[in-house]
């Protein structure tokens, strides 16, 4: 009988290899197949460095300058607004009071804003800081110069921070800061916020806000704020303070002209409660609408490292209405609250004026106010000549859908 073998000495056949099954580089003779892989590997190596290289250029150039698609939106917002028709205004001269979450000073396209005063109402702190991002991004769509340009990049700044890092603010501390930018000789105080209404003593609000923003206008200053954000779930009207008979209460619209879903519609017919009078031209609200889905804005603190976004609320529109009254102001510098022209006259002609040249829906709609806004015809109608500004660049957007600040 024969042993068995050992399976550690038994020598065991080869397996065949079929040939359909090689390799490219198993069919070259063994130094060749080396220099294969070794050229193999330095195209790989070189592809990765090729895509890391490319993918660092473009993500320093999102630090450095807006995306194309902002320039191309910012482009067409000045369009549909008439801004490419203005020629030689910047604001210079106007005081503009942003009452908002504070601004980024540091930002780039911020580099040349006038901030001629600032004050914390919050935090008490000397020195500007916003630990929100609200105020920079509404600040931007007034006064930015550089990757993007606001609508009067050349008015005087003041700014109020009355509002906290989450965008919130009481009465009585949004109030104050409104007299502040009295005190300060604001000629325009843009209030990019919005809340329940109080009630009407006499002559008297039970909300402070309501009541300061009532003593500005008396002194002739000009108040611009948003209609609200609730257009999808309607609350019954536009919000205050834009609801105050002559603060101009600014609603939504797209690149498009077309109204934005979520700009509030106003209550133009009255109700028993809460008791509201029925509004009569030119106090109806909103009184028009502007810039307020995906505008290009300011990110501040650079968060994420990106400096630019884009931003859907009416608080946007309300600064770009800032901006285009700037504009007037500076060519009627008589309407100014220390002009010949100045005061409650000045703010019955300008809503006259609203009223008379925006566009695109005839008599006033609860949506869309009396239209929208065009710059240029409003300058026109307050007898100032426009021409198209071919030396103006288009400009570029923060990308919460929403950054409407509220007040409690």
């Amino acid at each position: 009988m024969t042993p068995p073998e050992d399976w550690a000495d038994a020598e065991m056949p080869p397996a065949p290899v079929a040939p359909a099954h090689r390799g490219l580089l198993s069919r070259i003779p063994g130094r060749t197949q080396a220099l294969a892989s070794a050229i193999s590997l330095l195209l790989i190596v070189a592809l990765f460095i090729g895509v890391l290289m490319w993918r660092t250029a473009w993500y320093e150039d999102q630090l450095t300058r807006p995306p194309e698609q902002y320039i191309e939106w910012q482009s067409e917002f000045f369009s549909i607004t008439g801004q490419d028709n203005i020629s030689g205004l910047t604001g210079d001269g106007v005081v503009i009071c942003v009452v908002d979450t504070g601004v980024d000073t540091g930002h780039s396209d911020l580099a040349l804003m006038n901030l001629v005063a600032w004050k914390d109402f919050v935090n008490d702190r000397p020195n500007p800081y916003d630990d929100q991002g609200h105020g920079t991004a509404m600040v931007g769509v007034i006064v930015a110069a550089g990757g993007l340009r606001g609508v009067a990049p050349g008015a005087e700044l003041l700014v109020a921070k009355a509002m906290g890092t989450e965008g919130q603010g009481d009465d009585e501390t949004l109030g104050a800061a409104v007299d502040w930018c009295v005190t300060e000789e604001a000629d325009i105080i843009s209030l990019s916020l919005g809340g329940a209404p109080g009630f009407d003593l006499i002559l008297l609000s039970t909300d402070a806000l309501e009541q300061s923003v009532r003593d500005a206008l008396d002194a002739g200053v000009f108040v611009t704020a948003a209609a609200g954000n609730d257009g999808e779930d309607d609350d019954g009207d536009v919000e205050s303070p834009g609801s105050i008979e002559d603060v101009i209460c600014v609603g939504g619209i797209d690149r498009h002209a077309v109204i934005w879903t979520g700009s509030s519609e106003g209550d133009n017919n009255g109700q028993i409660w809460p008791p509201l009078l029925p509004r009569s031209d030119p106090n109806k609200k909103p009184e028009l609408v502007a810039p307020g889905k995906d505008v290009p804005v300011l990110i501040a603190n650079k968060a994420d490292g990106l400096a630019w976004g884009h931003a859907s609320g009416t608080s946007a529109s309300t600064a770009w209405m800032s901006g285009a009254l700037a504009l007037l102001l500076e060519a009627r510098p008589d309407l100014q609250r220390e002009g010949s022209s100045g005061g409650q006259t000045a703010i019955n002609s300008v809503k006259d004026w609203i009223e008379e040249t925006s566009e695109g829906v005839s008599g006033h709609d609860d949506h869309y106010g009396y239209g929208r806004l065009r710059i240029d015809s409003l300058l026109t109608a307050a007898g100032v000549p426009s021409e198209p500004d071919s030396s103006r660049s288009a400009v570029p957007s923060l990308h919460p859908a929403d950054i409407f600040a509220e007040r409690q």
